[in-house]
């Protein structure tokens, strides 16, 4: 690890109350212990007591309420329906069978019978009573999981490019991922003991933190690699993104890029989605000291008052690219060389049965926002636990909240299909090529940052867009359309070709204009508005856009062409 260098414009040396109070929060957590324990403990409340709901962020777990039934409880004068939502940290996506099954006991123990797969290739464990948040946490640690930063001002989950034809470089992505998750994660004993109720060491190491040290980070921070030409990690809405540079049949090293972000906040101008900056190459041996080195200048220069200014792409953007750069390398002790080229074509899944270059056969199935349950046409979460118990190869968790059933023998597929089948789990990928490209957060009734439906809302509105489609004959044309109950862009909305964020129960903002593969930010074209305004612009685009296309064209390209909304690729722009 490089040695820290600390900006004292947000050294804490300077007195804590110039600062954002989360940082007093932090620096006095003791390594993020709290009094999490005690509030574990006491029995008058489902809650967890003051700061300890935001350290709990920092081991994977959210305190949230049931706000379908808020206001009947507050009538009763009861207090929330307190539970917690546990998101489990899994580099790459990657887990094998006897990690699924421990998942999916979990899921029927603790979770309403339910697992969701998120948009950063994990899986998020909903409405657990706090009763029983050591009891999935220590059954996790029975498979060689962990929830471990998952939440909080730390590196969160790293992703990894998923294409199952390529499965040497996948294999090789995955494991730099894995390294990369484990390197930048925290170091404190908190979660060993809080959790697996290990006793404290005596003396505690100090420092805990060589890197974070008593403050963290200013902000979560992301790290993704992907490998061109598909760009299923969303390259560009990372912190920090490496893109694998391929010769032959070997990565020979990375572009880096910088500073990616989608969260925004409504009626708030100096906040933005922004796309990352390439800033160069580097050998496939320098990851870790970069990821290092990176993280170093944001924490040494991200903004410790603001927290709504706090990410990365603020800092870039505050400071300016070469400054950062210069910075980035200065800690590393060498410079990164000229970019080199690379394509991308699609951020989406390719949905069903491929074979990859070793000859084996992995099937990608299309889980509607990533919700793992027993639906009324289809037995998912009984199906994939019969598979799973027969299954002798890997499953992977894709960014676009579908899973792949991976690393299937040839001879071992007719059993695969077979129980597919049975469970009619093979239905779920006749659907159009809109609905297989969309994505929504969880939004209500459980975060509760969510201003409008979303998880529950995307899957009837694309019902009513379906018909819109299938009369201007693109029913099977890919467009991404992504949704979320607010403006922080948990789905990535921002780079999608068709995006709606919340703004009030049954009201959105509707964008259209984004990139096919990510590289481009949307454009707002309908505030604050309703499910009438929405169809009725979107029948009248889309009926353009396939009378007026160009051969090949994507829907957001053709919005810009036609002059729909101006390209827009830079962040600062975005309000404009």
């Amino acid at each position: 690890m490089s040695s820290p260098t600390v900006d004292r414009s947000h050294d804490l040396s300077q007195p804590l109350d110039k600062l954002n109070p989360d940082e007093r929060m932090k620096a006095d957590s003791d390594q993020l212990r709290g009094t999490i324990a005690a509030g574990l403990a006491a029995e008058l409340t489902a809650a967890v007591p003051g700061n300890d709901i935001k350290l709990m962020k920092f081991h994977g777990i959210y305190q949230q309420d049931d706000r379908d039934i808020r206001d009947e409880r507050r009538r009763q004068k009861l207090e929330p329906a307190y539970r917690f939502m546990v998101r489990v940290r899994l580099p790459g996506g990657v887990l094998s069978p006897s990690q699924w099954l421990k998942l999916d006991s979990i899921g029927r123990a603790y979770a309403g019978e339910s697992l969701r797969l998120t948009t950063r290739q994990t899986f998020q464990i909903h409405r657990v009573h706090k009763k029983n948040l050591r009891s999935v946490i220590q059954g996790l640690r029975d498979v060689l999981l962990d929830t471990r930063a998952a939440c909080g001002d730390d590196s969160r989950g790293v992703m990894a490019s998923i294409n199952p034809e390529l499965s040497a470089l996948h294999a090789e992505i995955h494991a730099l991922a894995k390294r990369a998750s484990d390197h930048a994660i925290p170091k404190t004993n908190a979660y060993r003991e809080i959790w697996y109720e290990e006793e404290p060491a005596d003396p505690r190491p100090t420092p805990e933190e060589p890197l974070y040290g008593k403050t963290y980070m200013p902000r979560k921070f992301k790290i993704g690699f992907v490998i061109p030409p598909i760009n299923d990690i969303d390259i560009y809405a990372q912190d920090l993104g490496f893109i694998a540079i391929i010769e032959g049949k070997e990565i020979k090293g990375f572009n880096v890029v910088i500073g990616g972000g989608m969260g925004r906040t409504d009626q708030a101008p100096k906040t933005y989605p922004r796309l990352a900056s390439l800033i160069g190459f580097i050998p496939k041996d320098k990851v870790l000291e970069v990821c290092d080195a990176t993280m170093e200048v944001q924490r040494d220069y991200g903004d410790r008052v603001d927290r709504s200014h706090a990410r990365f792409k603020y800092t870039i953007d505050d400071k300016g690219l070469d400054f950062i750069k210069a910075e980035i390398e200065s800690r590393l002790g060498f410079s990164f060389t000229p970019a080199k080229p690379y394509r991308f074509v699609s951020n989406g899944d390719k949905i069903g049965w491929q074979r990859g270059e070793d000859g084996r056969e992995h099937f990608t199935l299309f889980i509607e926002n990533g919700r793992v349950s027993n639906l009324p046409d289809a037995a998912l979460l009984d199906g994939l636990r019969a598979i799973a118990e027969v299954h002798k190869g890997k499953f992977r968790v894709t960014p676009n909240q579908n899973l792949i059933i991976a690393d299937i023998e040839s001879k071992d597929r007719p059993a695969i299909e077979s129980l597919l089948r049975t469970y009619r789990l093979d239905g779920l990928n006749a659907a159009s090529g809109l609905r297989l490209n969309s994505m929504a957060c969880v939004a209500l009734p459980t975060c509760g940052l969510a201003m409008a439906e979303s998880e529950r809302y995307l899957p009837s509105l694309l019902g009513k867009i379906e018909p819109i489609l299938a009369r201007n004959g693109l029913s099977e044309e890919p467009i991404t359309i992504r949704m979320t109950g607010c403006p922080n862009g948990c789905s990535r909305p921002y780079i999608a070709e068709i995006a709606l964020t919340g703004r009030a129960p049954g009201k959105y903002n509707l964008y259209i204009g984004g990139g096919f593969h990510g590289q481009r930010l949307n454009k707002m074209v309908l505030e604050n508005v309703g499910e009438p305004a929405i169809l009725e612009y979107l029948d009248g685009v889309i009926t353009r856009y396939a009378r007026d296309r160009s051969k090949g064209e994507h829907f957001g390209d053709f919005a810009i062409r036609a002059g729909l909304v101006p390209e827009v690729t830079e962040g600062r722009h975005f309000n404009d």
